[in-house]
């Protein structure tokens, strides 16, 4: 049995991992003032100098049920099967949008990520390597469910100003993190956005601490792959994340760049360190 792995642009992938991991994607749409652009015509650097010339922020669109009927349809085409993992659903109307387009065709199964980014990548990757062992797509959609809990996905951010204007955060929120020079954790949690731990200081030494206290408390990683996502970030702080992924074991430490939709929400110097935190579970 073929089975197509696919997954919304959201899951800020490099062409090369997608193209390894055979994964297609459909592009979420981001709109910068009066143009629209699809996910991955335009990049993050593209998506901060609009924001600092116009002073507003960009806006994405949902993906409709049509949009996601037709991609599906051109991959059972190919496939005999297809296997998409979505963005949360507490995040966006295109998971359920996607599950209502699966509903009008055979052999298509819907997984809600309840995470974004490169968590949903984690998801996605398992899913290729059950199918590379023969599942049939019933047995993936239900095995990739059941780590959907498991996922860690956290990031530091540098300032609060996207999530502010985005409506993700307090106006107390805000001005309380900005006159305390506050580095926020927000963590993914049930499949929302929500603030964790505060750090302080550059952000070279936060991505440090942020790295350590992450892989203390979640600490039971499948070690065979672990993602570093960035908006933008210095070298320092990229070196830092890798070594504290380096140093906990993982054996595939991949570095990508968030695209244009999830850029949009969460602004400049924003890095996470993400992988699946059910290696004690995998153990038994």
């Amino acid at each position: 049995m073929k089975i197509s792995v696919t997954a919304e642009s959201t899951i800020d992938l490099t062409k090369e991992l997608l193209e390894k991991y055979q994964i297609s994607t459909l592009p979420f749409l981001v709109i910068l003032g009066d143009k629209e652009f699809k996910d991955g015509e335009i990049c993050s650097t593209d998506i901060f100098k609009f924001v600092e010339e116009n002073k507003i922020l960009p806006k994405t669109s949902a993906i409709n049920k049509q949009t996601y009927k037709d991609f599906f349809a051109e991959q059972l085409k190919e496939s005999d099967a297809v296997v998409h993992i979505s963005l949360s659903s507490q995040m966006s109307s295109s998971c359920q949008n996607a599950k209502d387009a699966a509903s009008e065709l055979e052999n298509v199964f819907v997984v809600d990520s309840l995470s974004l980014s490169t968590g949903i990548a984690l998801l996605a990757i398992y899913a290729r390597e059950l199918a590379q062992q023969g599942l049939n797509a019933e047995e993936i959609f239900k095995k990739v469910s059941e780590r959907v809990p498991y996922v860690q996905a956290s990031f530091v951010i540098e300032r609060l100003d996207y999530l502010y204007k985005g409506g993700r955060c307090s106006a107390l929120a805000y001005f309380g993190a900005n006159l305390m020079k506050i580095r926020p954790q927000i963590i993914v949690k049930q499949g929302k956005m929500s603030s964790y731990k505060k750090y302080r200081g550059s952000m070279d030494k936060v991505v440090e601490n942020y790295c350590k206290d992450t892989l203390e408390e979640f600490n039971t990683p499948d070690r065979s792959v672990a993602f570093l996502t960035y908006t933008t970030a210095t070298e320092k702080m990229v070196d830092e994340a890798r070594k504290a992924l380096e140093s906990a074991g993982f054996k595939n430490i991949y570095e990508t760049r968030a695209g244009a939709t999830i850029s949009s929400h969460c602004g400049e110097h924003t890095l996470g360190i993400l992988y699946i935190n059910d290696g004690e579970k995998l153990q038994k």
